[in-house]
């Protein structure tokens, strides 16, 4: 055995990589049960209209009562991320988590009669999506570089926590009680918030950065991987997230499936996605992100402009949506396995608020432009050729300017002996 397949099994077994792998996965149950609450009202909303619960309901009313969580979880990222700078991912995951429960119950005992109620509740719900910029710099410090791409992947499978939302709250709304969706989301959040603070550890050695606030969300800000990674993450987990708090809608008046089943092919689509996003990561440990980004982005292009048509859903529709999301997904993992190689670790928290807040803000506004454009055009097909020219202006970018900011950033870690 030579020395560096000693060094890796002597990685492998350590007991501080083993501890490492412990905080990832106790950090992704977290990530996966904030997303949960997170994504509670995306399968009812198809719901509450065709029922009229809340009177008569359009598809606009529809597309913002299911974005809005987004928005807010999405600009939610960039104080919470300096925050966990600060403070610390242990604390962040408890207090978060525990906040989330308060609209998850206010939505489930008192807003499920009032379409005002459940904006209100909603807005509020979207706290549970800034957890993804607690668990990014706290899973990163954990880990050596070489591994960053693989292990901030895995904790990005936590999104998963949708399909989970996807699955479960239809059913539970319709056969067991409206409240029990919220009140079981309550308690698993409860659980957490309670586990978090008991046993997660913040990697040894970690330092609180300098500055207030402000001032290091503005340093970040500048940084040209930060503007970069928001418009990669924009397309990729913008995206994915658009599909899956969309996708209910879409398939019912596209397809004219039922809310039960629209929901259970979403629930398809975060399943493929979140299994790439690791992958994505690993890839992108393996061969670099940019070949990952390049290759996820032409299938969406391709994805897109093949969906665009309405094709027959039981072949060629089903296969563009779920290339779409394997695209998606490991464009995901991609872009903060780039992020992690290419930020000095202490800034990994602010800058994944600010991308992470790009991803959340690319998913919030497809969802009212393909409701405004079904509204005026009775149809679907405009908001996915869009999709694609997006894509389009995202591999060159990736081929040009990010693929510069990569190797500078390789260059310098030469230099430097790391």
């Amino acid at each position: 055995m030579d020395s560096h397949e000693e060094r890796t099994q002597v990685e492998r077994t350590s007991p501080s990589l083993r501890r490492a792998y412990g905080m990832l996965a106790l950090a992704t149950a977290g990530f996966a049960v904030n997303f949960w609450a997170w994504a509670l009202l995306s399968p009812l909303g198809p719901l509450f209209r065709a029922t009229g619960t809340l009177g008569k309901l359009s598809e606009a009313d529809v597309a913002l009562l299911v974005a809005v969580p987004v928005i807010v979880g999405s600009l939610g990222r960039i104080p919470v991320g300096a925050l966990t700078d600060r403070f610390g991912g242990r604390v962040m995951f408890s207090i978060v988590s525990a906040v989330t429960i308060i609209p998850v119950l206010f939505i489930g005992l008192l807003g499920l009669n009032s379409y005002g109620a459940l904006l209100v509740g909603g807005f509020f719900l979207g706290i549970g999506g800034t957890t993804f910029a607690v668990g990014v710099p706290f899973v990163n410090a954990w880990f050596p570089p070489e591994r960053r791409g693989l292990a901030v992947g895995i904790f990005g499978a936590g999104m998963g926590g949708t399909a989970v939302s996807a699955l479960t709250t239809v059913s539970l709304y319709k056969n067991v009680d409206t409240r029990a969706p919220f009140i079981i989301t309550a308690v698993a959040l409860a659980i957490f918030s309670i586990v978090a603070w008991l046993v997660l550890r913040d990697a040894p050695g970690r330092t609180a950065p300098k500055g207030t606030m402000v001032g290091r969300v503005i340093a970040n800000a500048r940084l040209p991987i930060s503007w970069q990674a928001c418009i990669l993450y924009a397309v990729s987990f913008g995206g994915y997230v658009a599909f899956s708090v969309y996708l209910p809608s879409y398939l019912k008046v596209a397809y004219s499936l039922d809310p039960g089943d629209a929901s259970a092919k979403m629930a398809g689509f975060v399943v493929v996605a979140v299994i790439m996003r690791p992958v994505g990561g690993w890839l992108s440990d393996r061969f670099g992100a940019i070949p990952v980004l390049a290759t996820g982005q032409a299938i969406v292009i391709i994805g897109s402009a093949i969906a665009a048509s309405t094709p027959l859903l039981q072949y060629i529709g089903t296969l563009a949506f779920l290339g779409m999301a394997a695209a998606l997904g490991a464009g995901s993992g991609a872009t903060f396995a780039l992020v992690a190689r290419v930020t000095d670790p202490a800034r990994v928290g602010g800058v994944t608020g600010l991308v992470g807040a790009a991803g959340g803000l690319g998913g919030f506004v497809p969802p009212l432009i393909m409701g405004d454009i079904y509204g005026r055009t009775n149809s679907y097909a405009i908001g996915l050729l869009l999709l694609s020219a997006a894509a389009v202006a995202t591999l060159v970018m990736t081929l040009t300017v990010v693929r510069s900011t990569a190797q500078k950033a390789a260059l310098e870690r030469e230099a430097a002996g790391r």
